[in-house]
């Protein structure tokens, strides 16, 4: 029964919207939970996945007069809230990170997509001419003679291993 629950805990921790999926689709426990209600547990699953789980976990049925969750249940709820809100930060924190390592890579910065000003549209626009690199090839480049490898651009002294 332990390695069930490892096994619980580690596709949780892995892929907790696919456990939430499963669990809508096959578990008995779903709708005695959810009580037929559909979109508080979808907006759970992209938003909160953890929470939802924790919920899910925690909640009992009411005794005479009691609460459905009640006392340290709501520790556990408090937790999924934390680690919902800990990879929403994360997130935040790896775009700014990603929009420095871009504006690395392009010397003049990094490119712009949208219409006008930025505040975006159906079509991309790249300011300054850049063009990202292209990694799959199209039916004229199949035809076309093989390109000859670019001498990469030079790294910068701090970015060198040891140095």
């Amino acid at each position: 029964m332990i390695l069930l629950g490892c096994l619980l805990a580690f596709s949780i921790a892995l892929a907790p919207r696919a456990v939430l999926v499963l669990a809508w689709l096959f578990s008995e426990r779903w709708p005695v939970v959810w009580q037929g209600d559909w979109i508080v547990p979808l907006l759970g699953i992209i938003f909160l996945p953890f929470t939802t789980i924790m919920y899910l976990l925690a909640w009992q049925p009411a005794v005479a007069g009691g609460a459905h969750i009640e006392g340290w249940d709501w520790m556990w709820i408090l937790l999924g809230l934390l680690l919902d809100l800990s990879k929403w930060a994360g997130l935040w924190g790896n775009r700014s990170e990603a929009t420095r390592q871009a504006q690395r890579y392009y010397p003049s910065g990094a490119p712009t997509y949208g219409g006008s000003g930025g505040t975006g549209g159906t079509q991309a626009s790249v300011s300054s001419g850049q063009v990202p690199p292209s990694t799959s090839p199209t039916a004229a480049d199949s035809s076309a003679e093989p390109m000859t490898a670019a001498t990469p651009p030079e790294v910068p002294r701090d970015d060198r291993p040891g140095g």
